[in-house]
């Protein structure tokens, strides 16, 4: 052997090392991503996988997987008007309450950020309707609200607005307008304090030198502020349109779909159909349809957040 082919005889009686140190980085890296991987197989794909099995079978919720019927139940659905009632209603109370909460969030939040210090103490003291249950919302709402010794009649009577207890629950407008008070009153909190750390992220110089350059409060707004946060704004509206599209606490305790089915909204729905009719082959249908509605109402949204990231970077 000459003395040129000792270096590559050298890299051969090396290789089995360094195949082996291959190895068990790959399996090292494998035994850091499998618990994600059954995090997700756990909680997505068999439940995803569980739903397409009952929606093409005949099941009750004491009886699942009695007989594949196909896609019988999907027709089902697609042809219920009920069912297209309520999708529609749950996307016109996702939009209009998360753009409220939206424009209230970073309003307050661009309060607290003029107060400089006193800001942080005041997002800490807004979180209180963020950490109160749910229920316990829908709950108070419904005292408030109702019409023999709540607190709302009481003081529309006292102050001569109305001569007659109003029944808010009971009137398909005002309880939609009571459902949203109540989501609003409580989620709001949760966009302020997002609002407020993104607004907490603009250099200080940015506006010392507006200011020193003679631009206008709503100037300094419009052509500083909104820009450079719009694509965290985007973020938030995203997340508070896929939390409104599951309202269910609020719809079960303060007005359970009703007067009739005015308030029904998808997601209750859905949980009478399974838990009431114990119809589960249906639900999990309408499930997926609903999935797939609100995957596709959200992907303007989507991009339209992406650009904006794009554009921020």
């Amino acid at each position: 052997m000459t003395a040129i082919d000792f270096p590559l005889a050298r890299r051969r009686a090396a290789s089995p090392t360094a195949d082996h140190r291959l190895s068990a980085h790959r399996l090292v890296r494998w035994l850091w991503i499998s618990p994600i991987l059954l995090g997700l197989a756990a909680t997505l794909v068999y439940p995803t996988l569980f739903l397409v099995a009952l929606a093409l079978s005949k099941s009750t919720l004491g009886k699942p997987f009695r007989s594949f019927v196909g896609l019988q139940h999907v027709r089902d659905v697609l042809q219920d008007p009920l069912f297209a009632t309520s999708v529609i209603k749950s996307i016109a109370y996702a939009f209009v309450t998360a753009s409220i909460q939206l424009v209230i969030g970073f309003l307050i939040a661009l309060l607290f950020t003029r107060l400089l210090k006193a800001g942080r103490f005041l997002v800490s003291l807004i979180l209180l309707p963020l950490m109160t249950p749910p229920v316990m919302v829908g709950v108070a709402w419904k005292l408030i609200l109702a019409p023999a010794g709540g607190l709302l009649n009481g003081l529309l009577l006292n102050l001569g607005i109305v001569d007659a207890p109003v029944s808010f629950l009971g009137d398909p407008v005002f309880a939609w307008f009571a459902i949203a008070v109540a989501d609003v009153w409580q989620w709001t909190p949760f966009v302020v304090i997002l609002s407020f750390a993104a607004l907490s992220t603009i250099p200080e110089g940015v506006h010392e030198a507006s200011i020193i350059d003679g631009a206008s409060p709503l100037q300094r707004f419009w052509h500083i502020t909104l820009p450079l946060v719009a694509a965290p704004l985007s973020s938030i509206y995203l997340l508070k349109l896929i939390l409104s599209f599951k309202v269910f606490d609020l719809v079960y305790v303060l007005t359970f779909g009703g007067p009739g089915f005015a308030t029904t909204t998808t997601g209750f729905s859905i949980y009478r159909r399974a838990l009431e009719q114990f119809d589960v082959a249906r639900a999990a249908a309408e499930t997926l349809i609903y999935s797939l509605v609100i995957g596709a109402v959200l992907w303007p949204v989507i991009r339209i957040h992406q650009h904006l990231e794009r554009k921020d970077a």
